[in-house]
């Protein structure tokens, strides 16, 4: 888990708020860039490019995250991060860091990829099953994938569940091409 670079600066990032007693906090703020990342193709490119500077990168990601109103913690972090022109991997050492917190308090994240959004009570029955099957507590990560048609994909962990409309029609025709 904390092998590269995301999961090292992830795992420095996860003590420090360990120690610091702002766990909870500290994933919020990185929930809220992660997304506001995925919101702003200005700050995708950003955060990705290396045609801008050490500089430039360091004093717009603390702006952001002045402005989205994060922790001196996480602002710290991200300026060391910018500063060490690692931002590109910025993504990762969210996920990264969001993985050592659910194993730390006992969890697992399940990434689910459905057709359609799932709605709370679906959300709330999935992860219900889960936790049943394997005793620990689940936390859903949700996607849509409209190419899946229906059904859904879970992975947890190492295990995928593929149970999509896609892959049943895939194989079928499979099936198909047997017989003839």
């Amino acid at each position: 888990m904390t092998s590269g670079v995301a999961g090292r600066y992830a795992a420095a990032l996860f003590d420090l708020a360990k120690d610091a007693g702002l766990l909870d906090a500290v994933q919020q703020d990185l929930s809220d860039l992660k997304r506001l990342i995925g919101e702003s193709p200005d700050l995708a490119e950003l955060v990705h490019s290396p045609l801008f500077s050490r500089d430039d990168q360091t004093r717009a990601i603390a702006a952001v995250l002045e402005r989205a109103g994060a922790n001196d913690l996480t602002k710290r972090f991200l300026a060391v991060v910018a500063r060490n022109r690692r931002l590109f991997a910025v993504r990762e050492m969210i996920d990264a860091y969001g993985a050592l917190l659910a194993d730390y308090r006992g969890e697992m994240t399940a990434r689910v990829a459905s057709a359609y959004p799932l709605t709370d009570e679906q959300t709330a029955r999935l992860a219900e099953t889960l936790s049943a099957q394997l005793q620990r507590k689940i936390q859903i990560d949700a996607t849509v994938d409209k190419s899946l048609l229906g059904g859904l994909v879970v992975r947890v962990g190492s295990r995928m569940i593929d149970n999509s409309l896609r892959t049943k029609l895939s194989n079928l025709q499979l099936a198909m091409k047997g017989i003839g």
